[in-house]
């Protein structure tokens, strides 16, 4: 099993009947693909998600009525859809049992139990779908293994554990069966169901990958691989053909769509290379990611994320004075308020906090720690901000580069600006609505000029 390869197919790759077999092709035209792990097919997350948000009964049911529509669709294209009939049943029923037995407002834990359904869903049918083809296609109950904390909605994964629950119930299966498992979910040591937080079915991928030593882990979805920037943004971004795990994970964390953030940590403490190319078109090539990369040029993407909050925290007190900084990072510790930039003058520090990470509990999250912080200083807030992020190589040691980009942002209002703490990115901040047009000029500067 030392050429094992671990797929993982997106909600795009996994979204109806077609979708699905064309995932089959990619298997059935490469035997060291063992282990596969699905999202949900596409939207159904978002339903599942609404129903938890739903206090109304009927809206709920709307939203379950959405995702059984999408289930019947795939089952009504199979040869046998007999083999799987009934296990779906009893899926839709457990669903529909939650929604009419939750409550007027959901717990966290019941939450992360409706929203398993669409893996749990998405799962059987793909597995069916390969059978159907003439594989050995077994669909096997990820929560065996996936052993993570209790921290329902983001729970964190436990890895010894899950290396050793893989070893004893998933790696025996694989000699004689492909099997077909989910993303995104896992369980505690009580056996409730937990999620690792949006995006997370890459991420478990990469821990599979991690705990069977395999040789790659592939990541299949919708585009051909990662872009120098958001295509959206501008026609001329061009996929990347390889990239260091170093440069990948500034791109995911500081916004790049592609790879959940922590999707390379798993892979990168076993040195596992990562493949990600686009479902619809296998053919056409993809990135690698790995540790050794024939190239590393100066500029390698420019990565974007908006809803981005400027905190700044003053106070006289910390002229001089020792103890101030840690006082305000342990508020926010305690409040599980995470930190991205970092900025410092005499007597004040400039924080950024990301919006989209904490979704809806943003105010709830942040508010409390806020209230705390200007009981011993001056605290001000700014929202409608946008990250951009310059990946690359060595920037902080090439004589010139932050030149190239100043000139060509000379005209922008750059609310902080964060450079010298990596040697892969340089960070700053500007207004939500000028954030497309800047990207846009730097990508023109830095990767088609001349």
């Amino acid at each position: 099993m030392s050429k094992l390869i671990v797929a993982k197919f997106g909600g795009s790759s996994v979204a109806d009947f077609d979708a699905m077999s064309r995932c089959a092709d990619i298997i059935l035209a490469e035997p060291n693909i063992r282990l596969i792990v699905v999202s949900a097919s596409a939207g159904v997350t978002n339903l599942l998600v609404a129903i938890t948000k739903h206090c109304d009964i009927s809206e709920r049911y709307v939203c379950y009525q959405g995702i059984e529509a999408i289930t019947l669709s795939v089952i009504n294209q199979l040869q046998q859809p007999e083999c799987v009939a009934a296990e779906i049943k009893h899926l839709l029923l457990a669903l529909k049992h939650l929604i009419e037995n939750g409550g007027v407002v959901y717990g966290a834990a019941q939450k992360d139990e409706i929203q398993s359904f669409g893996e749990r869903l998405s799962s059987v049918l793909f597995a069916q779908v390969l059978r159907e083809r003439g594989v050995a296609g077994l669909c096997f109950d990820i929560r065996q293994i996936m052993r993570t904390d209790s921290r329902f909605g983001k729970a964190e994964p436990q890895v010894a554990n899950i290396s050793a629950l893989c070893g004893q119930h998933l790696q025996p299966l694989l000699h004689d069966n492909i099997v077909v498992t989910q993303g995104f979910i896992g369980a505690d040591e009580l056996g409730q169901t937990t999620t690792l937080g949006r995006g997370g079915s890459d991420y478990s991928a990469a821990l599979l990958g991690e705990a069977l030593s395999a040789s790659t882990v592939q990541i299949w979805t919708d585009v051909v691989g990662i872009f120098t920037t958001d295509p959206r943004l501008t026609e001329q971004a061009r996929c990347i053909k390889e990239i260091s795990f170093d440069e990948a994970a500034e791109m995911a964390t500081f916004g790049a769509k592609v790879l959940h953030p922590a999707t390379l940590i798993p892979a990168m403490r076993r040195n596992i290379a990562v493949f990600v190319g686009s479902s619809r078109e296998p053919h056409a090539g993809g990135t690698w990611i790995a540790k050794e990369v024939k190239e590393r040029p100066p500029y390698r993407a420019i990565a974007l994320r908006k809803s981005q909050t400027l905190i700044t925290v003053k106070s006289p007190a910390m002229l001089h004075a020792a103890g101030f900084l840690t006082r305000v990072f342990d508020t926010l510790s305690r409040h599980q308020i995470s930190v991205d930039l970092v900025t410092t003058s005499e007597i004040s520090v400039a924080l950024t906090l990301d919006e989209n990470g904490m979704s809806t509990a943003f105010s709830a999250s942040v508010e409390p720690a806020l209230t705390e912080l200007k009981t011993f200083c001056e605290v001000s807030v700014e929202q409608g901000l946008s990250l951009i992020a310059v990946i690359g190589n060595h920037l902080h040691g090439s004589k010139g580069i932050p030149g190239d980009l100043f000139n060509t942002l000379e005209r922008v209002n750059m609310r902080l600006i964060c450079h010298g703490a990596s040697k892969h990115n340089l960070c700053f901040l500007v207004q939500d609505a000028d954030a497309a047009n800047v990207v846009k000029q730097l990508h023109q500067r830095l990767f088609t000029a001349g």
